[in-house]
């Protein structure tokens, strides 16, 4: 089950993976757990034992829909009859209505995290520089920024060819002219050799010729956003801010949803916070 899943994905789902065979007393490998012999008492037991912590539906529902997709590979591999997984599948999901997760940058917010990057001499000053310029104008995910190629990037007309979106799907994106001028900073620092777009640099300022791990790229944007002296910053608060521009914009959602690179309109729906923003606007009138 956990191989067929992204390795982000993978991350996550191992974890509720775990919290659910603690809950029913499994205190070994979860590898090793007999997951065949799963019932349905069990999977009410997680559920019940989850929304006592207070947990949220969300979470909750995820962790279910985890030991479902385990539960589906079990039947596959002919481990449990079909009986037993029409069971488990019968489990109820939590209802409950979730705020909006993160949050939509505001456009002063975004003078001061470009800023503190600006005053960063160095070169990981320009780095991050562009890796945020990046993420504003085109909403690409800290999965897909890392494994961006030099060879991926057109600095003359700005076209970014994603070769490792979600689901393994390619797709094309452009950067706007402000955008490839920072990235072009970036680029005369780093040098045109082959390999990893962005790149990890030392303590004495070398660049190495290797691409930054998923988590770097979240600790540079969480440290700028700490020296731009904003309210905590996520990288995908970036994708939300980019697809919440879009429709200010008046861009239809369909097209956001193609530029964000979402197979369902429902989860571009999710990053309009257009409401939020203009709460926070009223607030500041009164």
């Amino acid at each position: 089950y956990l191989q067929g899943l992204a390795p982000t994905g993978r991350r996550s789902m191992k974890s509720l993976l775990k919290t659910a065979a603690t809950i029913i007393s499994f205190e070994g490998k979860l590898e090793e757990m007999p997951w065949n012999i799963i019932e349905y008492q069990h999977l009410a037991s997680i559920r019940n034992s989850l929304q006592e912590q207070g947990k949220s539906a969300n979470t909750i529902n995820l962790t279910l829909s985890a030991l479902r997709g385990v539960m589906k590979s079990c039947f596959n591999l002919g481990l449990i009859s079909a009986d037993q997984l029409m069971l488990l599948n019968d489990i109820k999901r939590v209802r409950g209505k979730r705020l909006p997760s993160g949050r939509s940058l505001t456009n002063q917010e975004i003078k001061k995290l470009y800023r503190v990057c600006i005053q960063d001499k160095s070169a990981a000053g320009k780095r991050d520089y562009a890796i945020i310029a990046l993420m504003l104008a085109t909403g690409i995910r800290r999965s897909e920024v890392i494994n961006i190629t030099v060879a991926d990037y057109n600095t003359r007309s700005g076209q970014l060819n994603i070769q490792h979106g979600k689901g393994n799907k390619q797709r094309t994106t452009y950067l706007n002219t402000e955008s490839r001028k920072i990235v072009k900073q970036w680029i005369n620092t780093r040098g045109q050799r082959e390999g990893a777009l962005f790149n990890p640099i030392t303590k004495s300022g070398s660049i190495q010729n290797r691409q930054l791990s998923s988590q770097a790229i979240y600790e540079i944007v969480r440290q700028r956003a700490e020296q731009a002296q904003i309210e905590p910053c996520r990288p995908h608060d970036l994708r939300r801010t980019f697809v919440t521009q879009l429709l200010e914009a008046g861009i239809d959602i369909n097209t956001a949803r193609q530029l964000a690179g979402h197979t369902d309109i429902q989860t571009t729906a999710r990053y309009d916070l257009r409401d939020e923003k203009d709460q926070r606007k009223a607030i500041k009138k009164t």
